[in-house]
């Protein structure tokens, strides 16, 4: 029995539009996904926005909108935006769901009965920016001489009455975890980071504001609201049903993935964690943090004015290229520059000109030449067994090996590699040549390119899903034979029928502005 597979994004604070790193995440969150159900797993996907805190509150105040109606519109900016992408999630969470509410308040109570919580007064430094308590010890100095904290935020003193959660017991078994499961923060550098910080000492953290109200509310004390990481984290307990126990909850939960970026990975590897330790729950099996998208090797910012909407991006460049791009330029984990002209370059060089190109000139062939279709007879030979072998690994051990470590530029750079070989198995072989020399090798040469077309476009649908499926659509490949088990069953295709074959990724130009 294949196990079921559960991952989420972290969810998006949505005070302002969708930014690129938004769609960076979850677009990969989304090939994860895709991948995984290919694979022949049940999946579950969930990301959203995490609609509460006092930045939310502050931001509603300045448009004169309630927190609610502020909620509601930026929400929707980022349901529109991942409905553009193709972003198959099952649940498109809200932290201001009333669902939500109750499980929040369940897993303060489980907490609140294993002794980690009680109340006291809290002083001490807080970045409404990030939603995070910081040390004196971790502030930097601003160019002014003013008070910032490590992620180079304003930070204000606070003082005010607030429940605590005790953190500090949960030290040396959250270093235990980190050494018994290497696997459970990824990459190694973030784990290095995390296990630093807790090994630096921890103090027991404030989990409640009673300045503001926009909230889940603690039980028993309404004046009181959580903190907002307390209630955000939930999202991934009650995006399955808890706290009651549903089927989906035991068929999903402990979650295998929670993706993030590294700027979140102290609330994903050592908050949550020690939250669910407290509860009594099973402990998510990995949170893997990816780096920064950077605008030609800088950080986007209104300040800077170079804040990139996605949407326009795909529009312009189409959802498939994007999503191709952006998991294919540098590696998942670190940070990576993106800029138009190296959107276009990589199209064109290898969406365009290699693959497309190789399933085009092979499926308009046998359209023009071959009636559409036909059954090979003539024999295989070495080199139409090598290439089949070489794509054939490429496709069903490589590119999943590595996507399975979350290695995607890895690979794609193997699907690559098969593309090219390919490429120059045409050229070897040369069937337009054959047409009028031996006719038989022709469609044995054609029989064995649109099976590794075929393999190809499968292996690469996760990434690219519109492009793959005209492409299969094309070959007469059968809904139910899009997969991996497929490919491993059928190697050799069986008789070949083209229909309509048309270009599916075209060559791009650089808009006038970049290159200006």
């Amino acid at each position: 029995m294949v196990e079921p597979y559960y991952l989420t994004t972290a969810i998006h604070y949505p005070n302002g539009r969708p930014h690129i790193g938004h769609a960076y995440e979850t677009i990969a969150a989304d090939v994860m996904a895709r991948f995984q159900r290919l694979r022949g797993r049940e999946v579950r996907f969930q990301t959203g926005t995490d609609e509460h805190g006092l930045k939310m509150a502050q931001k509603a105040r300045d448009l004169g909108v309630t927190p609610r109606e502020l909620a509601d519109e930026m929400s929707s900016y980022f349901r529109d935006l991942f409905d553009k992408l193709d972003i198959t999630y099952d649940r498109f969470f809200r932290t201001s769901e009333a669902d939500h509410h109750r499980a929040s308040q369940a897993l303060w109570q489980a907490m609140e009965a294993s002794g980690d919580l009680y109340l006291d007064r809290y002083e001490g430094w807080y970045s409404v920016r990030d939603e995070a308590y910081y040390d004196e010890s971790e502030l930097v100095e601003g160019e002014g001489g003013e008070k910032l904290s490590p992620q180079g935020t304003p930070v204000e003193w606070t003082v005010e009455e607030s429940w605590f959660f005790r953190l500090s017991r949960y030290q040396e078994p959250l270093l235990e975890l980190y050494r018994s499961d290497p696997e459970f923060v990824r990459p190694e550098t973030r784990r290095n980071e995390v296990q630093r910080f807790v090994e630096g000492g921890l103090r027991d953290l404030s989990v409640s504001r009673t300045s503001f109200d926009w909230g889940v509310k603690v039980p028993g004390h309404e004046n009181h609201v959580m903190y907002v990481w307390v209630d955000a984290l939930t999202n991934y307990l009650t995006g399955v049903g808890y706290p009651d126990d549903t089927a989906e909850f035991r068929k999903f939960w402990p979650a295998n993935l929670h993706l993030i970026g590294k700027d979140i990975v102290r609330f994903h590897a050592v908050y949550w964690p020690a939250f669910l330790m407290s509860a009594g729950l099973p402990l998510p099996k990995a949170v893997f943090a990816h780096g920064f998208l950077l605008n030609r090797g800088v950080k986007e910012s209104k300040t800077l004015g170079n804040v990139t909407d996605p949407g326009e991006l795909a529009d312009r460049y189409g959802v498939d290229t994007l999503r191709y791009f952006l998991l294919r330029e540098f590696s998942f984990g670190q940070d990576g520059s993106w800029s138009h002209e190296a959107i276009v370059s990589r199209n064109n060089a290898e969406l365009a000109n290699s693959f497309g190109n190789l399933a085009q000139r092979v499926m308009s062939f046998i359209a023009k030449n071959c009636g559409g279709g036909f059954t090979a007879e003539a024999p295989v030979i070495e080199a139409d067994r090598a290439l089949r072998d070489k794509v054939a690994r490429a496709c069903s051990v490589e590119l999943p090996a590595a996507f399975e470590a979350l290695a995607f530029a890895s690979g794609l750079e193997a699907w690559m590699q098969a593309v090219f070989a390919c490429n120059a198995y045409v050229d070897e072989q040369a069937p337009w040549a054959l047409r009028k020399t031996d006719p038989a090798r022709m469609e044995r040469v054609l029989a064995t390119l649109c099976g590794c077309i075929r393999d190809l476009a499968v292996a690469i649908s996760p990434v690219t899903p519109r492009a793959s499926a005209k492409m299969l659509d094309a070959l007469s490949v059968p809904a139910d034979a899009r997969n991996f088990a497929a490919l491993a069953n059928d190697p050799a295709m069986g008789p070949i029928r083209v229909v309509n074959p048309t270009p599916v990724f075209p060559r791009l130009e650089l808009p006038e502005e970049a290159a200006a």
